[in-house]
């Protein structure tokens, strides 16, 4: 099914019409999601506004689950170590029992495979963290499947998980495909490439397919407009300001100066914003990278960081400013998993 494209004329509108649509209560007989490797709550956030009645959510960083549990404090959540979760545990506490659960969701640890340091390790022990995604669903056999993660996984060495990953789905008994898809085409201020497998279980008779593109790239200027210039989280001082000043607003909307890690790159009112990384310097140390304002010499700030992942101004974040960004950057965008579990709600004969 093609989904129709559009264009949002008040973002700032959508996202509170989006928030709305996630505090809808959620009728019993409403489509069903369980999220492993949950984080902060992005995928979860977007199923909610999809409609879907989440019924776990499985997370271990603290920080992480003091967020989910702000925002979605109806949903039970397992704050652990998967490694340790019981199969009869997860059936236990979201009253299941085998195969009826819609969509297992999941979104393992992609250090070992991103390409936002520039070194991708092969041998990371993070890259086996899927093994624990495809145990689960072998033994819950959900209708569906669905799995995120970084672009990084389809290139180079990577490549070998990539097929061992496609295996692994295949042989527990589904139909799946992958492909890298870009945030920006999915109403998110954003671009952010991302590979995404879906999955249909092999007694059902349907195959797995991914949503089209559903509007053209969104300016960052269309995020924002509504944001006052000034807040800031902290202004750089010092060399960090020195370097900041002399980064201006490219064509494809960065510049990098090269030496820090990860680059500081200078957004532009004219594009999406650049992809947004988990990891990020002081305000004032003359190491690390981020995302800079497009006019002022500081970093984004987490309430417009929000916005350029698609969470509504609303979604309560707790922590200081590294955490709050690290939770921000780890997570898949709302409107991203939103899209994606609109495709497969519009499916009749799958949920």
């Amino acid at each position: 099914m093609r989904s129709q494209v559009s264009k949002i004329e008040d973002y700032p509108a959508h996202l509170q019409q989006c928030w709305r649509e996630h505090l809808q209560p959620k009728t019993k007989d409403a489509p069903t999601v369980i999220s492993l490797f949950a984080g902060c709550g992005g995928s979860s956030l977007g199923y909610s506004m999809a409609g879907f009645r989440e019924l776990l959510a499985v997370e271990w960083d603290n920080n992480a689950v003091e967020i989910f549990r702000h925002n979605f404090p109806d949903v039970p959540i397992y704050c652990g170590d998967i490694g340790e979760l019981a199969t009869t545990e997860i059936f236990d506490r979201a009253n299941l029992q085998m195969g009826d659960l819609d969509i297992l969701d999941g979104s393992p640890p992609c250090q070992g495979f991103s390409t936002a340091a520039g070194r991708r390790n092969v041998n990371d022990k993070r890259n086996q963290l899927f093994r624990e995604y495809v145990r689960i669903l072998r033994e819950i056999q959900p209708k569906v499947l669905i799995m995120e993660n970084v672009s990084g996984l389809v290139k180079g060495s990577m490549k070998i998980i990539f097929a061992e990953i496609l295996r692994e789905l295949k042989d527990s008994g589904y139909q799946v495909t992958a492909r890298v898809m870009n945030t920006k085409y999915f109403n998110i201020p954003q671009a952010r490439q991302r590979v995404i497998f879906v999955g249909v279980r092999n007694d059902i008779t349907i195959k797995p397919t991914h949503p089209s593109p559903q509007n053209k790239p969104m300016k960052l200027k269309t995020a924002l407009y509504d944001y006052p210039q000034g807040l800031s989280d902290g202004e750089f001082t010092g060399e960090r300001l020195n370097i900041a000043k002399r980064i201006k607003p490219h064509s494809s909307g960065e510049q990098v100066i090269k030496g820090y890690s990860f680059g500081l790159k200078r957004l532009c009112w004219g594009h999406p914003s650049r992809t947004v990384t988990r990891m990020i310097g002081r305000p004032n140390a003359s190491f690390g990278g981020g995302l800079i304002h497009p006019d002022e010499n500081r970093h984004v700030n987490i309430a417009e960081l929000k916005r350029i992942m698609s969470f509504p101004d609303e979604f309560k974040l707790v922590g200081n400013f590294q955490e709050q960004w690290g939770r921000l950057g780890n997570s898949v965008p709302p409107l991203f998993m939103r899209a994606i579990a609109n495709h497969i709600k519009a499916e009749p004969e799958l949920l």
